[in-house]
């Protein structure tokens, strides 16, 4: 994760501050914090991809990437106010969702990552134990 987002970076210390702090970041202010919200969400959204655990088909290319990583991120998003005990600014969850989005983009066009993080699941390692443990099929 650290390649990716340093512990410095403001994505990690969002998620610091959130998950450490989970009794009292929400009452900092009168509306919940906008940009802590949004960096979360990405540093959700970026561990969720990294460790693959719900990741049907590994992305092809970038708006594959883009597209998994901004679901990804929308939920976490969700998540983050559904456990907040204050509200959001009139427009805000446009704002976190805008903000969200270009933290992820910043990430994705950062150096080599955007290979990197293709070539993260693409391996024949990740397709041999999706084989080896197939989805079931349900029966109506």
């Amino acid at each position: 994760m650290d390649r990716f987002l340093a512990p410095h970076s403001p994505e990690a210390q969002a998620h610091y501050h959130v998950t450490e702090n989970s009794t009292e970041w929400d009452m900092e202010q009168a509306s919940l914090n906008e940009a802590i919200i949004a960096h979360c969400a990405s540093y959700q959204a970026l561990s969720r991809y990294l460790s693959g655990a719900d990741l049907l088909y590994p992305p092809k290319s970038k708006g594959d990437l883009l597209s998994i990583l901004r679901r990804y991120s929308h939920v976490a998003v969700h998540n983050i106010i559904a456990r907040a005990r204050t509200t959001l600014e009139p427009g805000g969850y446009s704002r976190t969702l805008h903000l969200c989005e270009a933290s992820i983009d910043r990430v994705v066009n950062t150096g080599d990552n955007l290979s990197v993080l293709l070539s993260w699941h693409n391996s024949s390692e990740f397709i041999v134990s999706e084989l080896e443990h197939p989805a079931r099929s349900i029966r109506i």
